[in-house]
């Protein structure tokens, strides 16, 4: 009697469960956007209370990245072990608590340590939501990707406007407090509800299924180096993501001579770009496919951030940064989504890692370059490898990764 593979296909969750799931997964990138940009139209009253000068503030900030490479690979196993839901609920509870640990810090080296706590938890949730978003996309069989990211980028834009609103009103510490406490709220409910959906398990194609047990195959080669062409895409992208949330207001405010209410602005106008960019990212790779999508994007981005760190005034900068939101907008989650279709989680974790080291790169290197040369002049370098991201999906166009139908091009 001959043995038949069954490979699961996306029936095995109703339909209204996968609905609720991508509902509940919105809320949880929506609510790591928001904390994050709160804690960063902070980051210059931190730097005035701890007394930081540029470069070793950036020393400091790179404890945000450092913490988030070091737990993400860690958080691909245990993704593995215990399930996406489950890390995502643990990693949102940390990241709202670690959240209120800056403000209590007055030296550069204790702000370096505790952000390392709250990289370590940005970094968690990170890849625990976007495993589970990877396996939601694959099972769908549509590239809804950019629109967990455009939750991401709304949370970010809504939080810089909140921050900007009372950054001269109320106290660093009791604004981040507050975000705990907003987070640990959220969290409780969405958290409750995410736990009781089963995760969907995608279909496996057999070229990509062992013959005798149907089970999965480890990633040979090509695909590792897929998956780190991918991760360098994400590199690229998250270095001006950084970059925009560490530095941008500080260039506003010091180089422009802007109020710190107006420079929060410049962070919710990148944000707000971003997230219209992702709201209408399924449409976009659905019609122009995801490797137009990249090198438009990269371009755009690039021409931006020119635009936004060589401007001599406040409204042309904001509009550069408004122009690399838009470019920058569905960069990352293509990348993301083509390295946890290859390889999963672990896909995931390696071009999220390759992702934040353009974060933990970026924090020092322009603190480095703006007390080199000045500020706007290192802000250049995020147009720099947004071309580069730009070239390296042109690079990629013949490639084929896709290992269930999609719609649109690959």
């Amino acid at each position: 009697m001959p043995i038949i593979n069954k490979v699961p296909t996306h029936n095995a969750v109703p339909g209204n469960a996968l609905g609720r799931l991508r509902t509940v997964l919105t809320v949880f990138f929506a609510l790591d956007g928001f904390i994050f940009a709160g804690w960063v139209v902070r980051i210059p009253a931190i730097k005035h209370q701890t007394g930081a000068s540029a470069s070793t503030l950036g020393l400091a900030l790179l404890g945000v990245s450092a913490g988030a490479v070091v737990t993400m690979m860690l958080t691909g196993h245990l993704c593995r072990r215990y399930g996406n839901h489950r890390v995502t609920v643990v990693c949102a509870v940390l990241l709202s608590l670690s959240v209120a640990l800056p403000p209590l810090t007055h030296s550069a080296p204790a702000l370096g340590l505790v952000l390392l706590v709250f990289g370590a938890a940005y970094g968690g949730i990170n890849v625990a939501f976007n495993s589970a978003a990877v396996d939601l996309v694959r099972t769908l069989q549509r590239p809804i990707m950019p629109s967990f990211h455009a939750a991401f980028s709304l949370g970010g834009m809504v939080g810089a406007g909140l921050g900007g609103l009372v950054a001269g009103h109320v106290s660093p510490t009791w604004h981040l407090f507050g975000l705990t406490v907003i987070g640990l709220l959220v969290t409780a409910v969405a958290g409750r509800q995410l736990l009781r959906i089963e995760p969907p398990v995608p279909p496996v194609p057999p070229e990509r299924t062992e013959p005798k047990t149907g089970t999965p195959r480890r990633p040979d080669r090509r695909t590792r180096g897929l998956v780190v062409v991918f991760g360098l895409i994400a590199l690229c992208t998250a270095y001006g993501e950084g970059a925009m949330a560490d530095w941008g207001a500080l260039h506003l405010q010091e180089d422009l001579g802007a109020s710190p209410g107006a420079a929060a602005v410049g962070y919710s106008c990148f944000a707000l770009t971003m997230t219209v960019g992702r709201l209408t990212g399924t449409t976009l790779l659905e019609r122009l496919g995801r490797t137009r999508t990249v090198v438009a994007g990269g371009t755009t981005a690039a021409a931006g951030m020119l635009l936004g760190s060589l401007a001599p005034s406040l409204w042309a900068a904001l509009l550069g940064f408004g122009i690399a939101g838009l470019g920058l907008a569905n960069l990352f989650p293509v990348a993301v989504e083509r390295a946890g279709t290859l390889a999963g989680p672990t896909g995931v974790a390696t071009a999220s890692t390759l992702g934040y080291g353009g974060m933990l790169l970026g924090p020092p290197a322009i603190g480095f370059m703006a007390d080199w040369f000045s500020l706007s002049t290192a802000l250049t370098s995020v147009a720099v490898l947004a071309a580069t991201a730009a070239a390296i999906g042109f690079g990629t166009r013949r490639v084929s990764v896709s290992p269930a139908p999609q719609r649109g091009r690959s």
